[in-house]
């Protein structure tokens, strides 16, 4: 799927920087790449991450893996094929929040490295933040707010991370949050340190 079929055709320069963007934003672009197993929390750590941004004037995004597959990764599944597809869709994407001078925040299991490591190539150096959202597979599973760990264990979900597909962890994630031991504020006020440590946003 990622090769190049289009022919006659033409990379066009903007007269707008990104640059030029970030200075009208006082941001830096940049994509927040949660990733860890189904229940650890990615999707209300980055959500509540996005509020404190936006509630101190950052343009900031969360693209929800559930929600992109309703719409861009309709038509994917969960081969490993599409998996790979699926991600490789999204690193495209939020190459194009950074490049825009946004920061965007990607909640993926995204559960293999090559497939991770492929979306951090698309962007430039210090523009992708990894951030390994951990938890004990048992701890997910007990908290197992959709109810697809019970039905992975039925046998009624395929191919379903950590029960039967597998989940490699990130080897060196900019940011590691565990849910386990963190509350919400302490999960946020930790991705938050980061970036302002890192000049992606200015401090409060």
């Amino acid at each position: 799927m990622t090769i190049q079929k289009a022919t006659n055709i033409t990379w066009h320069e903007g007269n707008i920087t990104r640059e030029d963007r970030e200075r009208l934003l006082q941001q830096k672009g940049a994509v927040l790449w949660f990733t860890g197993l189904s229940g650890s929390g990615k999707s209300t750590l980055a959500l509540a991450v996005e509020e404190r941004l936006f509630e101190r004037g950052h343009l900031c995004f969360v693209l929800d893996g559930d929600n992109i597959r309703h719409g861009l990764n309709k038509n994917l599944g969960f081969s490993p094929e599409d998996r790979e597809e699926n991600i490789r869709r999204i690193g495209e994407v939020g190459k194009l929040f950074s490049d825009a001078g946004v920061i965007a925040m990607t909640a993926f299991i995204s559960p293999y490295r090559q497939d991770r490591d492929k979306a951090r190539s698309l962007l430039a150096e210090g523009s992708f933040v990894e951030i390994y959202v951990q938890v004990p597979l048992e701890v997910a599973e007990q908290r197992d707010p959709k109810g697809l760990y019970k039905k992975a264990r039925a046998g009624e979900i395929k191919e379903f991370t950590g029960i039967s597909a597998p989940y490699e962890e990130p080897r060196s994630p900019e940011i590691v949050v565990n849910t386990g031991e963190l509350d919400l504020e302490q999960s946020v006020d930790k991705v938050i340190r980061y970036l302002e440590d890192r000049d992606i946003v200015r401090k409060a």
